[in-house]
């Protein structure tokens, strides 16, 4: 981009560091909280985080009550419930606990609470007039950093695909970030928010609304998890690892909520919502594909990429750089655990078309540095299998 090319950039309030989960009472009580809807998910609640995060409101005096029936790909008919609970109860606060999940249906609660009607009304960018109740997110996983973008993603299981919410609206007001949680997550659950939030970075950086802004925070995001994603899930309990996923995470969240994604996302998206798959799983596996259609149009960028994972780029030419970087995405994610392909989750040659009609229509594909045809898409797809 051109220096003199107008830029935003936004974030929340960001407490980082082992111990961080403790100040979420502490931070309810500053907005004058006076009950709070804490919204999580059965898995996070039996790895006791909830409960740490319930204690530190009684801790304040923040009363509260909790809404839990939330699915790993939250529906819309569950930030719906949420919505109600949360206007029954008479809450002024949103507190979120989990991965992806908890805190993307927090954001859909919040949207629906302040603007009524429903969640799908509010599809696509810039389309939510009211801001939303003070919300607080900690993440317990490193991956799909919604606790610091402006993106909410819902599953439509009427239409079976996902929605993409884009709105300043959405950004969390205080991110709560305790790498410690992390050391409940499995070896799986590890590798496939590991390789979400290495897509964000990598779709950040080749984004055709890239910065100056955002770059530094999306190589920095591919360095930390090239190094560290593999010795995270070797050594579940080490906190360095953990806390360098954690702030590759960060990171590559900071850089893809101000500058997008691409067709990485838009397809995954459009899998997950049809199958119901798991989000990192799904772009685990179109990364390599996606990155070699993309080549042609943003090689430079791709090579800057090869570099931060750690490939000599540098003295390589075109066709090589695209086949090492294919090579190494490949390898990481499945040395990660992420091995086979698209065929081997049941997806079929008669989804393909559908697939790749509602990845075309998704906000991320806007950004995507190739514009793609439905055959483009259905290719990868195809390639992907």
């Amino acid at each position: 981009m051109s220096a003199m090319e107008l830029r935003k950039f936004v974030a929340p309030e960001i407490i980082f560091g082992t111990g961080a989960i403790e100040r979420a009472g502490q931070y309810a009580a500053l907005y004058g909280a006076r009950k709070a809807l804490v919204v999580s998910d059965p898995g996070v609640m039996a790895a006791g985080w909830t409960e740490r995060v319930l204690a530190a409101l009684n801790d304040a005096g923040v009363c509260h009550v909790l809404f839990s029936g939330v699915s790993p790909n939250p529906r819309t008919e569950e930030v719906m419930s949420g919505a109600e609970v949360h206007r029954s109860a008479a809450c002024d606060l949103i507190v979120a606990v989990g991965g992806g999940s908890p805190l993307d249906c927090a954001k859909g609660i919040g949207i629906v609470v302040s603007n009524r009607g429903n969640i799908l009304d509010y599809e696509g960018i810039d389309r939510i007039p009211v801001p939303m109740p003070p919300l607080l997110c900690i993440p317990t996983t490193a991956g799909t950093s919604a606790d610091v973008s402006q993106f909410a993603i819902i599953s439509d299981r009427v239409r079976l695909t996902k929605i993409a919410i884009i709105s300043k609206a959405v950004v969390p007001d205080v991110a709560i970030i305790d790498p410690q949680t992390l050391t409940t997550m499995d070896a799986y659950l590890t590798a496939c928010t590991g390789m979400d939030a290495l897509v964000h970075a990598i779709e950040a950086y080749v984004s055709n609304a890239h910065s100056p802004l955002t770059d530094n925070h999306a190589l920095q995001a591919i360095r930390l998890i090239a190094r560290h994603l593999l010795a995270s899930i070797a050594a579940p309990d080490d906190l360095d690892h953990r806390s360098q996923m954690m702030l590759g995470s960060l990171e590559a969240g900071l850089a893809f909520s101000n500058a997008s994604l691409g067709a990485v996302h838009a397809m995954a998206h459009s899998l997950g919502g049809r199958l119901d798959l798991p989000h990192g799983e799904c772009n685990a596996m179109l990364l390599e594909h996606v990155i070699s259609y993309n080549f042609a149009e943003a090689g430079d960028r791709y090579r800057d990429v090869g570099q931060a994972l750690g490939l000599d780029t540098g003295s390589m030419d075109r066709g090589e750089c695209r086949a090492a970087l294919f090579a190494e995405v490949h390898r990481l994610r499945t040395a990660a655990g992420i091995s086979g392909g698209l065929g081997d989750r049941g997806v079929r040659s008669g989804d393909l078309g559908d697939l790749a009609a509602n990845a075309l229509r998704d906000a991320c594909m806007v950004t995507n540095p190739r514009r793609p045809s439905q055959r483009d898409i259905e290719v990868i797809y195809e390639e992907a299998f």
